[in-house]
């Protein structure tokens, strides 16, 4: 098969900056699929068109004519000129498709999974969800507290689904799991959105995709986000980390904006608001890379673009060796700017939320934002101090993120929301 990996920069984007010639462009937040074939000779060269968009299926989003200039770096073409998709565009179609299913609405519930034995039991296990979510992510779950019962037991069923699955690679066990493992997890994944769950957290989360318009693609993208880190290491471009972190943390945000709901009053495209939560799922990631670098490193992993380590004249063993010099610094705070646009993406979709929902995500938003200020704060010595944000800086942000959680949504219609 032949690949060509494409950027198809949208004039409206400012998501970033691809360079060329003298001239700074924005980065990619538009793609377009075009499915590759087999050929034999690939070349490496640029790419200029302009296309319209149409997402068949996806009626309730907008149509539109977008003119695009496409940058490719690496980019390699066939005899028969067939594409393959890139990383940006796997996760566009993803989003496309949660937001014309939120769209539809799921006019027509099921009603409740039924648990064997007792319908008490769903309260029970919705109930150690929130037990768990206290436990491990106090901050956020204090500000699921301001929900409603319904979108909240829900939001603690996918967060402890979400931990569950790290924990198959992060967790005790991981020496021991091997790929045959998370198939059997997808198995068990596929059966409870079938209503078939295998326990009572599993219970909980069955309720749940069964009562707000959840697709399954994300969760099992969560997975194969986990068995990427079974099998690599380092990262050629950002392409390819991109696509990791969509898996591992950017599908979180896909997961649960159908139950945190988007404000009626709200004129925002749903795609607008997926395509935010995506970006506060990635660069809440990106982040937690930059901070865990030198722990990272210490198991013999990299999460870095490795190209753009070269640019800087940065290698392998320089993170090894964990030695902050002034490449290191540079290189640092160019990934730390990256991380900064994500964040400025993310922040424009939260005030379209539900009013009940904004708080626990500003909050979410500001305190890993913070954590970039606090790597900047150590010189960028992420390899032998870690970045956090003290009780008192969290107790400052909390009051300010409910602040901002009280703007009201965009009045400004971006698109038409069925």
């Amino acid at each position: 098969m032949s690949l060509k990996l494409l950027w198809f920069v949208s004039s409206q984007s400012n998501l970033g900056f691809l360079h060329h010639g003298n001239r700074s462009l924005p980065c990619p937040n538009l793609l377009f699929q075009h499915r590759a074939g087999k050929g034999k000779n690939q070349r490496w060269k640029p790419h200029f068109c302009s296309l319209r968009t149409h997402v068949p299926g996806s009626e309730g989003l907008r149509r539109s004519k977008v003119k695009v200039t496409v940058m490719s770096t690496m980019a390699a073409t066939s005899s028969a000129g067939e594409i393959a998709m890139s990383s940006e565009e796997k996760v566009y179609n993803v989003v496309l498709k949660q937001a014309a299913l939120v769209n539809k609405q799921l006019r027509s519930p099921r009603g409740d999974v039924v648990v064997p034995g007792d319908l008490s039991l769903l309260n029970e296990a919705y109930d150690r969800c929130g037990e768990i979510c206290a436990e491990y992510a106090k901050t956020f779950y204090l500000g699921t507290l301001l929900m409603t019962p319904e979108r909240r037991r829900a939001i603690w069923a996918i967060y402890v689904w979400c931990r569950r699955t790290d924990e198959l690679v992060d967790g005790p066990n991981a020496p021991h799991i091997t790929p045959t493992a998370l198939d059997r997890w997808e198995a068990r994944l596929e059966d409870l959105f079938n209503g078939r769950p295998f326990d009572m957290l599993d219970a909980a989360l069955a309720n749940t995709v069964n009562k707000f318009p959840v697709n399954i693609q994300p969760f099992k993208d969560m997975i194969e986000g986990m068995r990427m880190d079974l099998r690599k290491s380092r990262y050629k471009n950002f392409d390819e980390l991109y696509l990791y972190c969509y898996y591992v943390a950017g599908t979180v945000g896909l997961m649960s904006v159908p139950v945190m709901g988007i404000a009626p009053e709200s004129l925002a495209s749903t795609e607008s608001v997926y395509n935010a939560a995506l970006a506060l799922g990635i660069a809440n990631q990106l982040t937690n890379i930059l901070r865990d670098v030198g722990e990272d490193a210490q198991r013999g992993r990299i999460y870095l673009p490795q190209d753009e380590l070269a640019q800087e004249g940065l290698s392998d063993e320089d993170i090894f060796s964990g030695k902050v010099t002034d490449k290191w610094r540079n290189f640092m705070k160019k990934q730390i700017k990256r991380a900064r646009m994500l964040f400025h993406e993310a922040e424009k979709g939260v005030k379209e939320l539900n009013a009940s929902s904004r708080w626990p995500v500003s909050a979410s938003l500001m305190l890993y934002k913070q954590i970039l200020d606090e790597i900047e704060a150590n010189d960028y010595n992420n390899f032998t101090k870690r970045a956090y944000v003290s009780k008192a800086k969290k107790l400052i942000a909390l009051p300010v993120a409910y602040v901002r959680s009280l703007v009201a949504p965009s009045t400004i219609s971006s698109s038409h929301r069925n």
